[in-house]
């Protein structure tokens, strides 16, 4: 069906609707053509610098609501720092992804009936470097479609020759100051992935389970074992084979007796005696009180264990299968298995008191969603003391500041019981850990800690880190405030003696309409670039803003999409109306300037520029503020109500008045440029396409470098 178009001004020619299709890609390209998302590219002297960095995606992803909406508020926030006349940079990359991208290759081996150890190292790694060509960069042409005005020229990648180097001056920098140390510690470990894991890592799930009540004979000194005994309770009896000892709370009383006299505990299948002692990490209130306590398979019978110097005895290997030192019928078994047979073995012996039905919440692998096993482990790890207390002082001090504020609790929680970082992962796609001999890699983390200034060009004395360090927007999810904004913080203040940004916008988190996270994999996810598709990218974004609030994250409808569409209608069809009465208008783009004070202008002239006035001030208060959905409903209700609904259809009558018809002609083009900046950074296409129309002589040559409203 062929479009209608209606000539509306000196050949230029407007279809009757807006089409998003017809503007996207070719706007997109007059901007790349313009050189002006390169900061040394932009016209005039720009003494201020703006500089934000795209928080990195991993080169495994594609874009999904979350990515969409953080790309919308930079995008905002960039593109009226431009239009305010600074020098500004927006940093773009992507994250090598170590676990998640290796994940992705083993899954396509898996299909060829292959295996990384089949390959072998080398040819792995080959295998992840042609994934990456391959697919590695798709986020990024996703977010080019959303319109964002990145900076493409500076794009990094965390395995950049360059980066490396900067991984590995950090790392050899903390190990001469002694803050690099290699131990042995129970560590998180995922047996599908093999490797260890930060606490930070890990995601929890609810898990119906069982809770085991298990007797464990009583023997006091000089004596044989008595029928007496003491119960205990746990969700895993498989990990009772390495039990070192049985834990009561100092407070509970019911278990007072066993300390009057030298008592041992007759360990179940084992037959191994352990001790019972006291500690205050015990609950009194879970099962019976008394806990077992298996070191090597439980971070908190580990720290139980360094206290009264108990053994570690590791049961459960690298894979999730019970080891050789357990007794010859469970060797071998899966975690589950073992669980089966064991509690089937202390039935036949009498040993199960009950077992009662138990929810609990498990950790899980953040990206493979297997589950966590707790075991010792040779591992590399960072102390955290000196970088904590670091961190800590650059926010107290107001030198980063969170917007909303509230999220400097969840900063402060984490450092304030912060642990030794485990910095050394057991698999083969990252960061080689640049010692003799050592064949891990480092937590992806702790390369992209480095991310604020390694991306301009450290360790080297760059100009681009001279002039763009530190960046002055961080927007983040508050999933990483944790795992990354507290690392960037500390990581900046010792390398480069002053924090990596200044302020810190936690945006919300996209929900489903009935509230739930967003999942792909469960099929509640949605897919922006659909709404792109069926909607336009403009629409996507202003539909998108229109929801952020400081309180509360997005339960996301389609609806708030469908009216960004429609505004970009009444955006377009008031701009027809304006063109056809401004035909004939010459006016020079530097002469576009009405005064309230002007004694020709009628009273619905100064409402709607008075009107105008606020909004420019409000509009731009907001987005200083981070306000962006209050933003987004103030250049919506000016610009449907006061403009079109009200102003519009004033002006028809003005125009047919001799006196009156000039200056009404001037004040709807005035207005209408205007609310175009102003709508610019949220709509940048539907924007540029009718600048470009607009008949204004010396126009700048896009609309992304006119002076923002004053």
């Amino acid at each position: 069906m062929m479009e209608k178009i209606t000539k509306v001004s000196n050949g230029v020619k407007l279809s009757k609707v807006y089409n998003p299709k017809n503007v996207e890609g070719k706007t997109y390209k007059l901007w790349l053509k313009s050189g002006f998302f390169n900061p040394d590219n932009l016209p005039g002297k720009r003494k201020k610098v703006f500089t934000i960095l795209l928080p990195p995606p991993n080169i495994t992803g594609s874009l999904h609501m979350g990515h969409a909406l953080n790309a919308t508020i930079q995008d905002i926030l960039i593109r009226k720092k431009r239009m305010e006349g600074l020098k500004t940079l927006w940093l773009p990359g992507t994250d090598h992804a170590g676990i998640a991208t290796q994940n992705v290759v083993e899954k396509q081996l898996k299909k060829e009936g292959k295996t990384r150890f089949d390959l072998g190292k080398k040819e792995l790694i080959e295998r992840i470097w042609q994934w990456k060509e391959k697919y590695g960069d798709i986020i990024l042409e996703q977010l080019k479609k959303l319109g964002v005005s990145c900076d493409w020229s500076r794009t990094c990648f965390t395995m950049d020759k360059n980066y490396k180097r900067a991984v590995k001056e950090v790392f050899l920098h903390y190990y001469k100051k002694g803050w690099i140390y290699q131990g042995e510690r129970v560590v998180n470990w995922c047996p599908r992935c093999e490797t260890s894991l930060s606490d930070l890592e890990l995601e929890y799930k609810e898990e119906k389970g069982k809770l085991y009540y298990i007797k464990y004979p009583v023997k006091t000194q000089n004596s044989k074992p008595k029928a007496q005994n003491i119960i205990v309770a746990t969700t895993r009896p498989e990990t009772m084979l390495g039990d070192t000892a049985v834990a009561v709370n100092p407070k509970d009383k019911r278990y007072e007796k066993f300390f009057k006299k030298k008592t041992s505990i007759i360990l179940p299948l084992m037959k191994r005696e352990i001790p019972i002692i006291k500690d205050w990490l015990v609950d009194p209130k879970f099962g019976t009180g008394a806990v077992k306590v298996t070191p090597a398979h439980d971070l908190r019978d580990y720290q139980i264990a360094l206290k009264h110097k108990l053994p570690l005895i590791s049961v459960i290997d690298n894979r999730g299968k019970m080891k050789k030192n357990v007794p010859l019928s469970y060797r071998g078994l899966s975690v589950l298995e073992a669980r089966e047979k064991i509690v089937r073995d202390l039935k036949k012996e009498g040993k199960i008191v009950k077992i009662k039905d138990y929810n609990h919440r498990i950790p899980v692998c953040y990206r493979c969603k297997t589950k966590i096993e707790f075991l010792p482990s040779k591992q590399w790890f960072l102390k955290m003391e000196k970088l904590a207390k670091v961190a800590k002082d650059a926010v107290k001090k107001g030198k980063v500041k969170f917007y909303p504020k509230r999220f400097e609790k969840t900063y402060f929680d984490w450092l304030d019981n912060i642990r030794d970082w485990c910095i050394s992962r057991q698999i083969w796609w990252g960061h080689k850990i640049p010692l003799k001999g050592e064949t891990d890699v480092l937590d992806t983390w702790f390369s992209s800690a480095l991310w604020p200034f390694a991306t301009l060009g450290w360790p080297k004395k760059t100009k681009d880190l001279k002039e763009f360090y530190p960046s002055d927007v961080l927007s983040t999810a508050r999933d990483i405030i944790n795992l990354w904004v507290a690392r960037m913080i500390f990581s900046g203040i010792e390398f480069m003696g002053e924090v990596p940004f200044k302020k810190v916008f936690v945006h919300p988190i996209v929900l489903t309409k009935t509230g739930q996270r967003m999942s792909k994999s469960l099929g509640t996810g949605i897919d922006p670039m659909n709404l792109i598709k069926e909607y336009g990218a403009d629409a996507t974004r202003f539909g998108l803003a229109w929801q952020i609030t400081e309180l509360q994250d997005i339960k996301f409808g389609e609806d708030n999409i469908v009216m960004g569409k429609k505004f970009c209608n009444k955006i377009w069809n008031a701009t027809r109306f304006v063109m056809l009465q401004t035909a004939k208008l010459k006016v020079k783009n530097e002469k576009l300037k009405i005064t309230i004070e002007n004694s020709k202008l009628t009273s619905a002239d100064k409402k709607i520029l008075k009107a105008l006035d606020k909004t420019i001030k409000s509009v731009s208060k907001d987005i200083e503020d981070f306000q962006f959905g209050r933003a987004a409903r103030t250049l919506y209700n000016f610009f449907w109500h006061e403009f079109c609904d009200k102003y519009i259809e004033v002006s028809k009558s003005q125009i047919l008045n001799p006196k009156t018809q000039n200056q009404t002609r001037k004040i709807l083009l005035y207005v209408l440029v205007t609310s175009l900046k102003l709508l610019h950074p949220f709509m940048p296409f539907i924007t540029e396409e009718i600048y470009q129309k607009l008949p204004i002589e010396n126009k700048k040559t896009v609309l992304m470098i006119e002076r923002w409203p004053q």
